[in-house]
């Protein structure tokens, strides 16, 4: 349903065929705390992908748009050039403040559809192959469906225009059950629309496999929440190898996103990778 993820990896010269392969990447937000313009030597998110790829073996990144704040359409391109030259590409662009498109009020509904369209420039910008958002619509409002279903509609012109995927991640209400988030997908329509399931995210409403076999076939991406790792190696979340095989098992193979959560990223995130690329090259 979702076009895969392409684009980005042509621009900085790593092709690979997705459709044969999975793509181990990170989350910005994973290594925020690792991020300080006043360290010796400095560290900002643009040295991000740098630092994915030459710290962790990383060849993408989910960049959250709130990290973003107060930048320009040059700090946006430069970013794209830094991740370009480290062959770590910006790949989504996810914002986790639920857009407010089931609303009654018209005016809330036309911001928050001008608030994807600059969501969508700046994924552009960044040379993402998608933009990620979560949308809020209360469980059985049918009429605050039929809004938010209007207002995607509406604005889908304008993503696809810029050749990009537009993924929709579990919110409060509807959106939190795997058969919510599909049948909002399925009836809003296209084939640049699909889901950003997280593994391990702790709004789903569903049992984590059961979420992660129903969505998969309809994700452009796929993040996987890490929490932290005890003394003998094991995560102390869900079991990470099993969200990946979930995955694996309905086919899904594109771009899998470590989602960390922990307080110890420069200690935990090379364990993850050792877990996660495992279960990517699982046999079965």
């Amino acid at each position: 349903m979702v076009s895969g993820v392409r684009r980005s990896l042509d621009a900085c010269g790593m092709l690979r065929h997705l459709a044969m392969t999975l793509l181990l990447s990170l989350t910005t937000g994973s290594i925020r705390s690792l991020l300080d313009p006043k360290a010796d030597p400095p560290r900002t998110l643009h040295d991000a992908p740098s630092y994915a790829c030459g710290e962790f073996g990383l060849r993408g990144l989910s960049v959250e748009a709130d990290m973003l704040a107060g930048w320009s359409v040059a700090d946006l391109e430069l970013m794209r050039n830094r991740a370009d030259q480290a062959g770590c590409p910006c790949l989504v662009l996810i914002d986790r403040t639920p857009l407010l498109v089931a609303e009654a009020v018209e005016d809330t509904r036309t911001d928050a559809a001008a608030r994807l369209g600059r969501l969508a420039q700046g994924a552009s910008r960044l040379g993402c192959n998608s933009v990620a958002v979560e949308i809020a619509v209360p469980t059985g409002d049918e009429d605050a469906l039929e809004r938010a279903i209007d207002t995607m509609q509406g604005v889908m012109t304008a993503v696809e225009r810029l050749e990009l995927n537009l993924l929709l991640a579990p919110s409060s209400g509807m959106t939190a059950s795997a058969e919510g988030l599909s049948d909002l997908i399925k009836r809003v329509g296209g084939f640049r629309i699909g889901a950003l399931p997280t593994y391990g995210d702790p709004v789903s409403s569903d049992d984590p496999i059961a979420q992660m076999r129903h969505l998969a076939p309809y994700a452009g991406a796929v993040h996987v929440r890490v929490e932290g790792f005890n003394k003998k190696g094991a995560h102390t979340g869900l079991d990470l190898a099993a969200g990946v095989a979930a995955a694996k098992a309905v086919g899904y193979q594109s771009n899998i996103a470590i989602d960390y959560v922990g307080a110890s990223p420069a200690k935990d995130l090379p364990r993850a990778v050792e877990v996660l690329q495992a279960a990517v090259e699982a046999e079965g």
